[in-house]
């Protein structure tokens, strides 16, 4: 019989531990996300994979907004996270200090996930709910990413695919580490 595991049995870092952890040099960049829910859910995503930050841009909310604490369940005191009050703004400082800036977002020029080829110091752009990655974003972008699907629908949640992506990402599913 299968015994599930009860949570001091499965040996995960404290909160202050997790804080001091090495991080994966993975930056996430939520732009104009709208709903408070889907950023913390991503923040409990980026704690999951141990990324280094999450840059919250536009209208996106911002700790300690009560539905972002529902949905991350103390992931924001575990994610290092800066606010920008323009997309452009994060995107030049993640250019500036070396980061490969790609869109989850399709394009004209995306590269399915599996195909994806990332680099060393990687930033994710997810988007708006309704509008996806802006304009303005974009236009700072080196590639773009399209996460395959076959149903009847053309996009996916914004938690649920930044989820998808990190975990192909940094599984070596995809070949950004190879």
């Amino acid at each position: 019989m299968v015994k599930k595991l009860k949570l001091e049995e499965l040996n995960r870092l404290s909160a202050e531990q997790t804080v001091l952890a090495p991080k994966r040099p993975v930056i996430l960049v939520l732009d104009n996300v709208r709903s408070a829910l889907n950023v913390g859910s991503i923040f409990r995503t980026a704690d999951a994979f141990g990324i280094e930050s999450v840059y919250l841009c536009g209208i996106t909310a911002c700790p300690p907004h009560r539905e972002i604490l529902k949905t991350a369940l103390g992931a924001t005191e575990t994610v290092h996270w800066k606010y920008f009050s323009k997309v452009e703004e994060a995107a030049l400082k993640l250019k500036a200090t070396g980061y490969h800036i790609a869109a989850v977002e399709q394009t004209d020029s995306s590269v399915m996930l599996n195909k994806f080829i990332g680099a060393e110091k990687q930033a994710l752009i997810v988007g708006n709910e309704i509008d996806g990655v802006s304009e303005e974003a974009l236009v700072h972008c080196s590639s773009f990413i399209e996460v395959p699907q076959s149903g009847a629908k053309h996009s996916l949640n914004v938690a649920v695919c930044t989820g998808i992506v990190l975990w192909e990402i940094i599984s070596g599913h995809s070949n950004a580490e190879k």
